[in-house]
């Protein structure tokens, strides 16, 4: 494996860093945070590019709040000049990384993403069902396959630094670059008395995102290079594999998790790791998928189903719902969805229709009303 040593004056570049700053305020230059550093812009970033030089740098502590959208999870803020400095991090690194990550990798990378996840395993399925042979995909009625669906417990909670660091060090010899991603992996909370943190990565962070998913191709090369698993796809730390055999997926799961345990100080989730028959339809990336049809998840309908309640009770003005909708119609276009969709917007457009009929009675009412 190539190797590399001379990374960190790259990362570290004023160059760089105004790379990583317009990356870091994308789709967010009306927050506070970002029009205050951007008041003295220049002076901030070379603030910040002298601490690196000379390796004064310390991350401020984490924000922590919970999101309970689609599911209950704590999520942790950086400041927003560290933001920055991640950027300026996976910037740099992550392309070299991304050269040794396994095709079926599909979570946080340039040209992947959830519906593709979806499409690959759609057209695994077809492979699996027909298993190359002619007589069909059917027996008495009912797809042929299974699919071992895993989930890995509290898995960024569980990421152990000391094992993440020598999976790095692999590829990068220069000390300063291990420093820095120390201090990162590092950074305590709020209200939080300093400690030395020996697992875990925060939640919502950028880094956190690139190095869940190199923690984790071990596994990936595990299981495709040693364990031979042909259809096999992973989304940050859920995966699965399919089969024609329920016998070898349960041969595969126990060495998986042998794996996990022993190599990455990991563990499958008892509850949310099990063989499911491909006939009976599963949850993967969002959707509901079974063979003649895809759904979308009873959560993903909740949240916009909250949205239009906003709106209905002006919460939320009808521009902001009109953008959730747009982005939310391209998801749940993948899915069979046109009912619901057309459910929906009669849904908008009733409430839109009374709030306007509501604005004319009181204008109606008001002095003069007759002649406004």
């Amino acid at each position: 494996m190539k190797s590399y040593s001379n990374l960190y004056s790259h990362i570290i570049s004023f160059e760089n860093l105004i790379l990583a700053w317009q990356r870091a305020r994308k789709r967010k230059t009306k927050k506070i945070y970002v029009i205050e550093f951007e008041k003295d812009l220049f002076c901030n970033l070379f603030a910040l590019h002298y601490e690196l030089l000379y390796q004064t740098y310390q991350p401020r502590p984490l924000k922590a709040f919970v999101v309970r959208d689609p599911k209950t999870r704590k999520i942790h803020k950086s400041d927003f000049r560290d933001r920055i400095v991640h950027h300026a991090i996976v910037g740099v690194i992550e392309p070299l990384f991304d050269k040794t990550f396994i095709y079926d990798s599909w979570a946080n990378r340039k040209g992947k993403g959830n519906i593709y996840a979806l499409k690959r395993f759609e057209y695994f399925v077809h492979k699996v069902s027909r298993n190359g042979k002619n007589h069909g995909w059917f027996t008495n009625n009912q797809i042929k396959g299974y699919c071992l669906k895993a989930d890995i417990k509290h898995y960024f909670q569980s990421i152990n630094h000391e094992i993440l660091l020598k999976i790095i060090q692999k590829k990068i010899k220069d000390e300063l670059v291990i420093w820095l991603i120390k201090c990162i992996i590092n950074t305590n909370f709020e209200n939080q008395r300093e400690r030395e943190i020996t697992k875990g990565v925060p939640l919502g962070n950028l880094t956190s995102q690139f190095f869940g998913n190199l923690y984790l191709n071990e596994i990936d090369y595990f299981i495709k290079y040693v364990l031979r698993a042909k259809y096999y796809i992973r989304y940050v730390d859920d995966f699965v594999i399919l089969h024609e055999s329920k016998e070898q997926l349960q041969t595969w799961k126990t060495e998986i998790d042998l794996f996990l345990k022993e190599k990455l100080n990991l563990k499958l989730h008892p509850q949310k790791s099990r063989i499911i028959p491909l006939s009976r339809g599963l949850d993967f990336v969002g959707f509901r998928w079974h063979h003649f049809y895809t759904l979308l998840r009873k959560r993903n309908i909740r949240k916009m189903l909250r949205k239009i309640n906003a709106f209905e009770y002006d919460i939320l003005n009808y521009h902001s719902l009109m953008q959730s909708y747009t982005g939310w119609q391209g998801y749940a276009l993948w899915a069979n969805s046109f009912a619901l969709r057309r459910k929906l917007l009669k849904r908008i457009a009733k409430i839109k229709y009374q709030k306007i009929e509501l604005l004319k009675k009181e204008r109606d009412q008001l002095p003069l009303g007759k002649y406004l």
